[in-house]
Parts: structure tokens; sequence; C-alpha cells
């Protein structure tokens, strides 16, 4: 297993998921944008819009490299030394608010002094929390957790609880998942083993999204769950502008802005001191919008 290795697959789970999804959809394909990075490497951009399912979503892939940032490391605690990273990174905002958003980030992280890790973690953000299909989402990582190490997911979920938390809301931001970061070799687990589990949770998303694009996108709503829907693509804004880590390093390593900011939705609104109707659908979600919870 080397970085050439681990890149190529990375490509190739970028490939399969965007044909998944815009088979699904089946109306919109998606667009490419292949772009370099002056100080090391590129990726490749792919951005699907107004189609009959998905109303915005990116599947990117990016592999960069060259002298690491002053930022990271002062926040690794390390001295200079320059840096490889390649990954996954995939957001899709749906049209219809019956439709969750979803998160997956897979990615590899080597620097010249021989530090490396594996990261990742996929979320899922529902506007209106269906019980169902938060055990369904949840069975699904638990499984795939289970069939790597028996402490993953108690552990990786969490670490989502924690990590996918708007503390300024008091809130999740959705229904969490798993999350992970910088695991490499233990004295029982190799870094070959954790490579295996990072292409479990890829290879998981396609079947596990698509499933939720097919049950739920002609499911009826009106006005009132689109106004919803724009409130909660709200918080995830907040989410991502003032907390995520993937964007401030993406951001502290002069990535390609477009790309870092195509997890933003297309629309997004903010009304000021929003109260929900009692015993309504919006309080019952804001109710489960809380860490800890034990879905299975």
């Amino acid at each position: 297993m080397n970085k050439e290795t681990i890149e190529n697959w990375f490509k190739e789970l970028q490939d399969q998921i965007s044909t998944a999804i815009s088979t699904t959809d089946g109306k919109a394909q998606f667009e490419e944008d292949i772009w370099t990075r002056p100080e090391g490497g590129g990726g490749r951009t792919r951005i699907i819009r107004n189609g009959h399912i998905i109303e915005k979503g990116g599947v990117n892939f990016s592999a960069v490299s060259g002298p690491t940032p002053d930022k990271i490391l002062k926040a690794l605690n390390i001295e200079a030394s320059d840096f490889y990273a390649t990954g996954v990174s995939i957001v899709m905002h749906p049209q219809s608010p019956m439709v969750p958003i979803i998160h997956m980030n897979v990615r590899y992280f080597e620097m010249s002094n021989g530090i490396s890790w594996f990261g990742g973690g996929i979320d899922l953000t529902p506007h209106y929390v269906d019980r169902a299909d938060a055990v369904h989402f949840h069975q699904q990582l638990k499984d795939i957790c289970d069939q790597h190490h028996p402490d993953y997911h108690a552990q990786f979920k969490t670490w989502a609880d924690d990590y996918f938390y708007i503390k300024h809301r008091k809130e999740t931001r959705g229904i969490g998942g798993i999350f992970f970061d910088r695991l490499s070799t233990t004295e029982d687990i190799s870094m070959e083993d954790r490579w295996a589990f990072v292409q479990s949770v890829g290879n998981t998303f396609a079947p596990l999204y698509t499933h939720f694009m097919t049950k739920n996108h002609a499911m009826a709503f009106g006005e009132n769950e689109k106004q919803w829907q724009y409130l909660r693509r709200g918080r995830y804004v907040e989410f991502n502008l003032v907390l995520d880590k993937g964007t401030k390093f993406g951001l502290d390593t002069d990535g390609r802005t477009e790309s870092i900011l195509m997890s933003l939705p297309p629309q997004a609104n903010w009304e000021y001191n929003f109260e929900v109707q009692p015993n309504s659908k919006e309080e019952e979600t804001l109710s489960l919008l809380k860490k800890g919870i034990d879905w299975l």
C-alpha cells in the first residue's frame, strides 16, 4: 500500500459514486472541473445541479502536496515538513425536504517526517428526522464498523455526535453517523487494516444514499416544509463555515475555494428568533437533534 495506490482508488471511488448518483437522479449529469494547485497537486471537482432529486451536490477528489502551512504545523505541534493529502469529499442537497442531506469524506494524509493517518466519516442531516430512516442509516454503519473492529462503532459514533455539533445552537447538525481522524498504526491495528476500513466506508456511500433518494423523493410536501428545509440548510451553513475542520484545512492550504465551498446549499434562510409550533413535526425533529441517542 502506497500513496499512489490510495490516490487511484479514491479516483475510482469518485467515478463509482458519480455514476450512481446521476443514474438514480435520472435527469442531471455531473459537470467536471479539473484544477491544479500552484504549490503542488490538484483535483477533480464534480458538481450536479438542478436534477430531478438532487438540487445541488458535489463529489470531489483531490490530491495536494507541498510545504505544510504554518497554521497546520502549529496545530499539530511539529517542525516544518512537506505534506501530501488525498481523498474524496461529498455533500448532497436534495430538492425535496423529505430527502436528507448527506456528507461523506474519506482521506489520507502523510508528511515527509514519516507521520501518516487516515480520516473521514459519514453523517446524515434529515430536514425531518424519520426514526425508521435513522435506524437503517445507523445499522448500515454499525455493520461496516463491526466487520473491522469491535470498538469502532461505539467510538466513531460518539466522535460524530461530538464533532457534528453546532455548539452555538446547542443542537447536532443532524442524526450523526461515524467520524474518525488520525487513524494510524497501533499495537493491534495496521495501516493496511485502517485502509481496508476506509475503503468499506467509501463503498457504502452509493447504496446507502441512493436508497434514501429512491425511497423518499416522491413523498408529499408543501410550502411549510420547504421553508423549514431552508432554515435547516442555514444550520448546515453555520456548521461548515464556523466549525468544520475540513473547510478550514482547505482554505489554510490554499485549496480551490469553489471546490471547498461546494458543500454549501444553493439557497438557505435565516429567520430572526424563529420558534417551532408546539406538537409539530418541526418540534419533534428539534427534540431529536441531540448527542448520544442510541438509534439501534
